[in-house]
This record gives C-alpha cells, sequence and structure tokens, in this order.
C-alpha cells in the first residue's frame, strides 16, 4: 500500500514555520518519497550543487528543510507541478491585497502562522481563516470574470498535482511519502484526494496530517 501523509506548508519561512521544525516533522514520518508543490525547475541543479558542495541552504521553505532531511535519510524527491499559477492569479492578488479588510485577515493568519507554526498551519481553524479571506476576495472582486477564471485555473492547478501522484504510484512501489503543498489548497485537496481514490484504479491510503493542539482564532 502507498501511505502517503498530506501536509500544509508556507513557501518562505516566517516564525516556528522554519526548516528546522519542518525536518524535524519529516523525520517523524520518514518518507521514502517527498512530492513537493513545485516544478522541476525549483530545485535546479545549479542549486543541489551549491548544496552538496558548499552546503547553500535554498531560500524556499520546504525545500531547505528536505535538504536537511537529506543530512541523515536517503528518498526520492519528486517535484509534481508541470506548470505555475497563472498570471489571473497574480492579477487578482494585486487587486485584493489593496484591501483593508483583506490585509488584517492576512495579518491575523501570519501571526498564527508565526506564532503556532505547523501545528496551526495543518488545523481547522487554519482552514477556517483560509474561507474567509476567499469569501472576502470574491466580495471584493465582485463576480468579476477574473474571480471565476482563478478559480478554474487553481482547480486545474490542483488537479495537475494529484494526478502527477497517482501517476508516479503507478510505475513506484513505497511504503511511506509525504505530500507537502501551500496551506491554501489545503481543504481542498483533502477533498479531492479522496475524490481521486474513488474514481482511480489504483488506490492511495492518504493520512492528512493535523497539529498537535487546539489553536483558538476567534
Amino acid at each position: 500500500m502507498h501511505n502517503i501523509t498530506f501536509f500544509s506548508t508556507i513557501h518562505e519561512e516566517l516564525g516556528k514555520c522554519n526548516p528546522t521544525e519542518l525536518c524535524t516533522i519529516i523525520k517523524n514520518i520518514n518518507p521514502e518519497v517527498i512530492f513537493l508543490e513545485a516544478l522541476n525547475e525549483t530545485y535546479s541543479e545549479y542549486q543541489k550543487h551549491l548544496f552538496s558542495t558548499f552546503g547553500v541552504f535554498h531560500k524556499k521553505l520546504e525545500v531547505s528543510a528536505i535538504q536537511k532531511y537529506s543530512l541523515d535519510y536517503s528518498f526520492d524527491y519528486v517535484p509534481i507541478l508541470d506548470f505555475g499559477l497563472s498570471e489571473s492569479f497574480d492579477m487578482k492578488y494585486k487587486l485584493v491585497c489593496e484591501n483593508r479588510d483583506w490585509q488584517k485577515l492576512m495579518d491575523n493568519f501570519n501571526d498564527h502562522s508565526r506564532l503556532y507554526g505547523f501545528d496551526f498551519l495543518n488545523s481547522n481553524e487554519s482552514i477556517k481563516l483560509e474561507e474567509q479571506m476567499r469569501i472576502l476576495e470574491s466580495q471584493i472582486l465582485d463576480s468579476r470574470e477574473l474571480d471565476k477564471k482563478v478559480i478554474e485555473d487553481i482547480d486545474r492547478y490542483e488537479n495537475n498535482m494529484i494526478n502527477n501522484i497517482h501517476s508516479y504510484c503507478k510505475n513506484n512501489n513505497f511504503k511511506s511519502a509525504i505530500f507537502m503543498c501551500g496551506v491554501a489548497h489545503r481543504k481542498s485537496i483533502i477533498a479531492k484526494v479522496a475524490e481521486f481514490n474513488i474514481s482511480e484504479e489504483k488506490k492511495l491510503n492518504w493520512i492528512v496530517f493535523e497539529g498537535n493542539i487546539k489553536i483558538q482564532t476567534s
């Protein structure tokens, strides 16, 4: 059976969300395969050379944690994106980030990430706060075509990741893997991996990582 732990992250270091903390969690899971929300070029051969030869760590939080893990363990690193987020995504956030109410929600989310780290990111509370931001974003855009386009693009982006994980599993055997993905996708990915398992012939055993503490966000 392919056991895959789904784990939510952010892409830049912030307080308790840092490479050392993440590496500790990865070590506890001890995966043979690490699936990452990343393109092939995210961790280039040149960057691998800088790390292996000079010990230069990557700026991306997850990759830096993976590099730390590689010092003690062997595993397969699998970036699972064929394409990045669309220009529509960038256009949307240039608009919504100017809204003061949205800024307050984002600041609150970041404060919780800084203080509680990955326990918060992998909690129901993080999903609730993300949903509040998504609702406000739609209100700000007021049913513009841009909002619909971004929703469609994100759906395609997430499906691409899950499809690629299933494709890898059809051709490779392992007992334990971890799939690290940005927290904004948490609720959707949890639902989608269950849906994909119904339609796919090869079933995967998904384990949703959950934080160890209860965080009060209200």
